[in-house]
């Protein structure tokens, strides 16, 4: 499966922005999907995932209440809504894929997904 990230962007502190990510090549709906971050200097960290489904979906505690991932899998695209962004927000952020046999599971290891999109920058300024 191809990924294509995209709705990055410069917003100020407290604002809003929604990035997309673009599937192709795969049946999108056999795909668990989560979106990772990754700050300049900084490890790879987990941001959101979702089940294959929309049954299930989970996210990090660095963001939960202000980010929510969400799919449509007729549209072949998965979201990620970000809401009261700060400047510790600032990543390069990528989505990734897993096959899976279980409509509603999820998974939040960067090592549980085989395949990646090439990542959007998000600057959150101060």
């Amino acid at each position: 499966v191809q990924l294509q990230a995209s709705g990055g962007g410069l917003v100020q502190a407290g604002g809003s922005l929604r990035l997309s990510c673009a599937a192709s090549g795969h049946t999108f709906s056999n795909y668990v999907m989560a979106w990772f971050r990754q700050a300049p200097g900084k490890e790879r960290d987990f941001v959101a995932t979702i089940s294959r489904n929309s049954s299930k979906s989970y996210c990090a505690d660095s963001v939960n209440g202000r980010f929510a991932i969400s799919r449509d899998n007729a549209k072949n695209m998965v979201y990620l809504q970000m809401n009261s962004l700060k400047p510790e927000d600032t990543a390069v952020y990528s989505c990734a894929a897993k096959w899976s046999i279980y409509s509603g599971r999820y998974f939040i290891g960067p090592d549980d997904y085989p395949y990646w999109g090439r990542g959007t920058l998000v600057t959150v300024s101060s």
